[in-house]
């Protein structure tokens, strides 16, 4: 079985998962793409091996020739092919975030239990790849394996070179600091129970910039996340767990390798933006969600609740944000 797949959104995400799901899995085809720029979309389609341009987004939704369905499009839009997906009995591998507010999650996920009631299985899965990340599931296992004892606190950086271009302050945490939001837990098997937001002088107009969120989980485990967009000098991912007995680190370099406190490795380079950083972890989230649908099982990959639970968190940091307090994340 092929799994004949549409990618919604022909930008630098949506051209990206066309041409893993086209030419670097197996057992899948790319037959449709479909953006609101058609000249775009005809690009991306132009370098697949049988793809076509789709006439809409909801055209390629019904389309016979489309089994499963890939949304890449604008994050505003995410909630509104998603649920067209759903409604149209076809998987969905939406990208992160699920949707921007809690109320498109929600109808997401009672659109998506639903499905499962009658299918025995959710449709929707979210592009949270850092959990297919090697070196991220690396640190989980010593997390889990407990090889630094029981750890306490998670220190999170994440840096990029440049803002997009009317990013807000609102908009790097639901674009950017949710891989976070969604890691933290994912790492820790714990919820977070508290976020505080908060920030030094900002340099760029119009966006506080670098932003910091301390999270803690049910377990009483710290986290802090640095989101940095525009820190200048490349593209920049780190995560240490710092446990009882020691500490276990991701620094960036292009095989993110996971170094243990005493073995010491230096990048010595930083790419421009995630795609090199994080290629195998897309390569691996896509296989593994192609392989579900072949055999017909539920999605390893996290799920429309996961995907919620996200975005609860983030609205959570924003409340933070807005009121400079901390606060109860919400279930």
């Amino acid at each position: 079985m092929t799994v004949r797949v549409g990618v919604i959104g022909a930008g630098i995400m949506g051209s990206d998962h066309a041409a893993i799901a086209d030419g670097r899995v197996s057992g899948a085809t790319v037959t449709a793409v479909a953006d609101l720029d058609v000249e775009r979309a005809a690009d991306v389609a132009g370098r697949l091996r049988n793809a076509r341009v789709a006439e809409s987004p909801f055209e390629l939704i019904a389309a016979e020739d489309v089994d499963a369905i890939v949304v890449a499009s604008a994050d505003a839009s995410h909630a509104e092919f998603t649920l067209a997906a759903i409604a149209a009995g076809k998987p969905v591998l939406c990208e992160k975030p699920l949707a921007p507010d809690v109320g498109s999650c929600d109808a997401i996920v009672d659109a998506d239990d639903r499905a499962r009631e009658r299918l025995g299985r959710g449709l929707v899965s979210v592009g949270f790849m850092r959990r297919f990340d090697p070196a991220y599931v690396s640190l989980k296992h010593a997390i889990v394996e407990e090889s630094i004892g029981r750890t306490v606190l998670l220190n999170c950086e994440s840096r990029g070179v440049t803002s997009g271009p009317g990013t807000t302050s609102e908009g790097a945490i639901t674009g950017s600091t949710i891989h976070e939001l969604d890691i933290v837990p994912w790492l820790l098997d714990s919820p977070v129970v508290e976020a505080r937001w908060d920030a030094p002088v900002s340099a760029v107009e119009g966006l506080v910039d670098p932003q910091v969120v301390t999270l803690r989980t049910e377990s009483g485990a710290l986290a802090v996340v640095e989101t940095y967009l525009n820190a200048r000098y490349g593209y920049d991912i780190r995560c240490e767990a710092v446990g009882t007995t020691g500490t276990a680190a991701i620094h960036t370099t292009d095989d993110g390798r996971v170094t243990i406190t005493g073995e010491l490795h230096r990048a010595e380079s930083y790419g421009a933006d995630w795609r090199r950083r994080f290629a195998e972890a897309y390569r691996i989230e896509v296989q593994a969600w192609v392989d579900s649908l072949r055999d017909e099982r539920p999605s390893p990959l996290a799920d429309a609740r996961a995907g919620r639970a996200a975005t609860v968190l983030a609205q959570a940091v924003i409340d933070s944000m807005h009121e400079r307090r901390t606060v109860e994340v919400p279930r």
